[in-house]
């Protein structure tokens, strides 16, 4: 095996939340092989850069990562340019091809033994490029993969007597922030028809229970005050571990067991989600008010035509449970505009499920075609000026209603984890955190701090005075924890 030798390595991440654990699992074994890890690129002998392949948007952010840091090389000077995650996978050698700037594109199979990978590529080695798989068809394959080299958590050890148990993947910070995403799963088994994500990310792969527990209970004594369970799916979690309800009895024990102040879930498929999950996140006091449902959209034909379940009816039962059982609850939501075949009555019961369901968070999102998906393939394309025109109103409409929303929660007292604290603000220090109900990709709520010693990850109740748009001005309720 080649030798890092003190080599220096910078890690970029592009992405969802998943990619920030694959990262921090990338990281941690860069460390243990040797290398030092720098945030700088130019300080770097390498640099990872962690893709993304799920829209168009987002792989020509990564592309664009690769370019940039492609051009702090002058001649053999400069780091060697490795792409690793989703678009590596999904196009392996054609990427290569296309982009000679990289000095290496690695797969999912490469990340084992990602140190000994990065020292060839240092040493002039060429490394092949994969031919890209369908994972579908194929057993299992994550960057989640189990290891006995795991970290030591303290007052886990009885852990390793549970069978099977095995401690958690080596993983090394990468970001100091009082949050941290923590995966339940990789893979989906789902076969939503505009969705490449399981062709390349594999089929769904619950990790224990036990691991998950010593994993956060490890990020809390990092510092880590906020951990968000994330997986492309969490409601299937547990299901090829024979228990669908796993995950109903992991959230009290993350509370009692890990020393974490605050667990978030997301990633929920709205119609798999149980009545007792729903409780469980409602009367589990270290889990956050908040609901992530993926509706897609409203239309039950428009659902199904993009092989997904639901609609209007039974979305709207189901905000109505949640908040019979969590009044104070936060639920937010993306949905796809411009389905093919969705027409002008299918928009519109959108727009109406939109109005009445008054979500606290949407993400609008036009249709344009994934390579490799059924919906690609369906000759009843929407024009693409009415797909924008729809984005649009939807967009307008969503806004309005998340301010109104905002404005509801006028005079209530919630609790806000503090992520970042500004001393240069002309009055008093102001800090910015979120609140239980709000996601960690949502708008953020203004903390205003008078006059009282504050830090980055100290949660602070507070009282919501004011709202501009979505975002809330609170002021001190009590002190802070």
């Amino acid at each position: 095996m080649a030798s890092s030798s003190g080599q220096r390595v910078a890690v970029i991440t592009l992405g969802c939340a998943r990619n920030e654990v694959d990262s921090e699992e990338l990281a941690g074994r860069l460390a243990a092989d040797g290398w030092e890890l720098v945030e700088d690129p130019d300080q770097a002998d390498a640099v990872l850069v962690n893709t993304c392949g799920f829209v168009d948007v987002a792989k020509k952010d990564s592309i664009d990562a690769i370019l940039d840091v492609a051009e702090l090389k002058s001649g053999t000077a400069g780091p060697a340019v490795v792409a690793v995650g989703c678009l590596a996978e999904r196009y392996g050698n054609e990427l290569a091809a296309s982009l000679p700037e990289a000095d290496a594109v690695l797969g999912f199979d490469a990340y084992p033994q990602i140190g000994d990978r990065l020292a060839r590529v240092l040493a002039g080695e060429h490394l092949e490029s994969h031919t890209p798989k369908d994972r579908r068809t194929l057993l299992p394959i994550t960057p989640v993969e189990r290891s006995t080299a795991g970290v030591s958590v303290p007052g886990h050890a009885a852990t390793a007597d549970v069978p099977g148990w095995q401690p958690p993947v080596l993983r090394q910070r990468l970001d100091g922030g009082p949050v941290a995403p923590v995966k339940l799963a990789s893979g989906c088994d789902r076969r939503c028809s505009f969705c490449a994500i399981p062709s390349f990310r594999g089929s769904f792969v619950s990790r224990p229970a036990d691991e998950i527990v010593a994993e956060v209970a490890w990020l809390a004594e990092q510092g880590v005050r906020e951990a968000v369970l994330v997986s492309e799916n969490s409601t299937s979690y547990g299901k090829d571990l024979g228990d669908l309800r796993l995950l109903e009895r992991l959230l009290p024990r993350l509370g009692e067991e890990t020393g974490i102040a605050r667990v978030r879930v997301a990633y929920l498929q709205p119609a798999e989600v149980r009545p007792e999950l729903v409780a469980a996140i409602a009367r589990t006091p270290v889990v956050a008010p908040y609901y992530d449902l993926s509706f897609q959209h409203a239309s039950p034909d428009v659902l199904r035509r993009m092989r997904r379940f639901g609609g209007t009816r039974e979305f709207l039962d189901l905000i109505a449970r949640i908040r019979d059982l969590d009044p104070d609850a936060g639920i937010r939501s993306n949905v796809i505009v411009g389905f093919p075949g969705e027409t002008r009555a299918e928009y519109e019961e959108l727009m109406d499920f939109l109005q009445e369901a008054r979500l606290d968070a949407v993400g609008v999102f036009g249709y344009s075609d994934e390579e490799g998906t059924e919906a690609a393939t369906r000759p009843d394309k929407v024009d693409p000026d009415e797909v924008h025109e729809r984005v649009e109103e939807v967009t307008a409409l969503v806004e309005e209603v998340m301010a109104q929303r905002a404005e509801d929660r006028l005079g209530d007292i919630v609790d806000v984890l503090v992520e970042a604290v500004d001393y240069d603000a002309d009055e008093w220090p102001l800090a910015v955190g979120r609140a239980g109900h709000q996601g960690p990709d949502d708008a953020a709520a203004t903390v205003r701090i008078e006059r009282i010693e504050i830090a980055t990850g100290d949660l602070v109740r507070v009282r919501i005075v004011g709202v501009e748009g979505v975002d809330l001005l609170t002021t001190p309720a009590e002190p802070r924890r």
